[in-house]
């Protein structure tokens, strides 16, 4: 069956060709020097990187995995996904660590290891382990990334999962390598547009579907079997489906969420927009815009979830069908396991004629002869509704061909963002702090361009080969978050909190930390994820403390100068006396503030989003609730942090 017409296959082939033509039109200023090539040369205005860090946490895979959450729990979802997907670090990184990494003035978090920690042999150690961190991270977030965008596109195209991440990533490292990161800013701005589009298009669609938020209620009770599915308030046990039974108990969960963004938080903000920021008013503004944004993607993914609810209803009035479908496919088909189901299912739609007679049959004998094919997209390893494919069910399914490629290119630009923030950190990282420092002192600015590219190319194919074994989507985002996470979590807090820890420290917390949970997830890749954030944790905390002990401490002069330009709070009593008093004064009252902003900002971001999936949903009681807390978050953020903001200009 042809799920695309002429027509969207030309909207997508329009897309792909406009983001080629801006990178290569952003080529010759990108390309002026490495500062242009990588923070744009700190000359694009806050509101541009704002809307440029929106787009940039963006994308189909995370967006589908958020639907699931959605989908089987309701405005709840929300509360899982505090493990990333809700992006409470932004609260920090809005609040102080974005200013204290812009007043460095470094290009690169690995180079402000060097302004940290001095340029002996401590701060070349926490530079390197530091490259090393960012390198193995993003090869995860790019394996996460192909994972999703396979699973994706290959709902749509008669292509593997492979070959359909293969295409859309070899377009999306094309131009990131040709434009740098005016291409990164440039294109999320253009793409925002088109995924502003989509939010408009599936939150009315999906309001219109709903009665009253009584009948919605029945409707998700009697699909998904959670009968508070229409709540937002979580509660200690909730019913979850096979294959998700570790999250049933939601508030432990949550609040374990929430303590991990809060610490693993205060360590963020080595995003190159916070270096090409121009003060420290515009890392303030630049991330409330950022994080304002983000409220559009929720009542788009709460839309999808609500589609997806009619949608499973009219296609699986007896789900048990899933379950004999599933085994049946187990028994024709030796050796498929968890990892390469979604390739088994592609396989079978996209070639039923190379299945045995018996299987197709007897598929089509539970699913229907006539559109088998379709409904076996939704079909999970575990013989339930796979809730990781109801966002391209919903596009399958609800939306019209012609309409459809325009929402399919709302979606690829939103993983398109992803990709090209991702890598361009990546790249710098490794171009300035490893060639050019140690390789190539006196290389030109093109041929640092030039190893930029080649180091794209091999953390995108590092990244399939990874892919290749990640069993879900949802598997791969929890180890990243809290395996990989609980592993660099101490090293990246403590340098900005305590006067003695040092480049060793941080080193050998870092590279214990990253081989640790590398380790698990070698030997123990089912481990529940917060035993892989406390047990990851803990390692990295006694390697960290052990290492600061075991090496020379920072030189004092660097520690004085870190102290007088970054001004952080924390364990700093041996430097708070080389400040004048007045700069004293005025620092403790920017750190009180900042602290006690915290809460209400934290408050106001959370609401934000959980509002338009009220408004969607007919929840209206619950809005008046909600708005009332909304308020007080922003008053409270007004009062202690956007009235205390300096001048553009300091």
């Amino acid at each position: 069956m042809e799920y695309l017409s002429w027509f969207d296959y030309a909207v997508i082939g329009v897309y792909f060709a406009l983001l080629i033509g801006l990178g290569l039109y952003l080529k010759k200023r990108a390309s002026a020097s490495l500062e242009d090539y990588f923070i744009g040369g700190r000359r694009i205005p806050w509101w541009g990187l704002g809307i440029s860090g929106m787009a940039s946490f963006l994308d189909i895979t995370g967006t589908m995995i958020i639907v699931s959450f959605l989908y089987m729990l309701g405005p709840r979802g929300l509360f899982i996904e505090f493990r990333g997907g809700a992006c409470l670090v932004l609260v920090f990184m809005l609040l102080w660590t974005g200013k204290w990494h812009r007043r460095s003035r470094c290009l690169t978090g690995a180079e402000w290891m060097v302004y940290r920690f001095g340029d002996g042999f401590g701060g070349r150690f926490a530079q390197q382990a530091s490259v090393i961190a960012r390198v193995v991270s993003t090869i995860g977030m790019l394996a996460y990334l192909v994972k999703g965008v396979g699973l994706f596109l290959s709902m749509f195209l008669p292509f593997s999962p492979f070959t359909c991440a293969l295409v859309m990533i070899s377009v999306a490292m094309a131009y990131t390598m040709v434009s740098g990161f005016y291409g990164v800013v440039f294109t999320d701005m253009f793409q925002s547009v088109i995924i502003v589009v989509a939010v408009i298009v599936i939150s009315v669609m999906a309001a219109l579907k709903v009665t009253d938020c009584a009948s919605l209620a029945a409707l998700a009770s009697e699909v998904t079997g959670n009968a508070d599915w229409v709540s937002s308030v979580p509660r200690w046990h909730t019913t979850m489906p096979k294959g998700y039974e570790a999250y049933q108990h939601l508030v432990m969960f949550a609040f374990f969420y929430l303590l991990k963004n809060v610490f693993s938080g205060m360590g963020f903000g080595d995003d190159p927009k916070y270096f090409g920021a121009r003060s420290d008013r515009e890392c303030g503004t630049l991330t409330f815009l950022w994080t304002a944004l983000m409220m559009f993607r929720w009542p788009m993914m709460m839309g999808f979830a609500v589609l997806g609810l009619f949608l499973v209803r009219d296609l699986y009035p007896d789900q048990g069908v899933l379950t004999q479908a599933a085994l049946l496919i187990k028994q024709h088909i030796a050796g498929v396991d968890k990892a390469q189901w979604a390739s088994t299912i592609s396989s079978i739609v996209h070639h039923p004629e190379n299945c045995s007679p018996e299987l197709v049959s007897g598929l089509q004998s539970l699913l229907g002869a006539e559109d088998w094919t379709q409904k076996l997209h939704l079909l999970s390893f575990e013989g339930t509704v796979n809730p990781e494919r109801i966002l391209p069910a919903v596009l399958l399914f609800k939306i019209q061909q012609g309409f459809r490629g325009l929402l399919l290119v709302a979606l690829i630009a939103a993983s398109m963002s992803t990709f090209d923030s991702t890598v361009n950190a990546a790249t710098g990282f490794v171009t300035r702090d490893v060639y050019q420092k140690y390789i190539r002192r006196r290389a030109g600015t093109r041929e640092l361009i030039y190893v930029s590219w080649g180091v794209v190319f091999g953390l995108v194919l590092t990244a399939f080969v990874f892919a290749y074994s990640i069993e879900s989507i949802n598997d791969i985002w929890g180890w990243i978050i809290m395996g990989l996470g609980g592993g660099l979590l101490v090293p990246t807090v403590l340098r900005f909190y305590w006067w003695r820890f040092n480049g060793g420290g941080f080193a050998i917390g870092t590279a214990v930390g990253l081989c640790a949970a590398i380790l698990q997830r070698m030997m123990f890749p089912g481990l529940d994820e917060r035993w892989q954030f406390l047990t990851m944790g803990a390692i990295g905390l006694v390697a960290t403390v052990v290492g600061t002990y075991l090496t020379t401490p920072t030189d004092r002069e660097v520690l004085e100068n870190f102290y007088r330009t970054t001004r952080p709070f924390g364990f700093w009593g041996p430097l708070k006396k080389i400040l004048p008093a007045d700069v004293r004064i005025a620092m403790e009252r920017e750190h009180r503030n900042d602290i006690l902003a915290v809460p209400f900002t934290l408050l106001w971001q959370v609401t934000l989003f959980l509002l338009p999936m009220q408004l969607v949903i007919g929840a209206f009681h619950a809005v008046w609730i909600t708005l009332a807390l909304f308020a007080t978050g922003l008053a409270g953020m007004y009062l202690f942090w956007y009235k205390n903001l300096p001048p553009a200009d300091i």
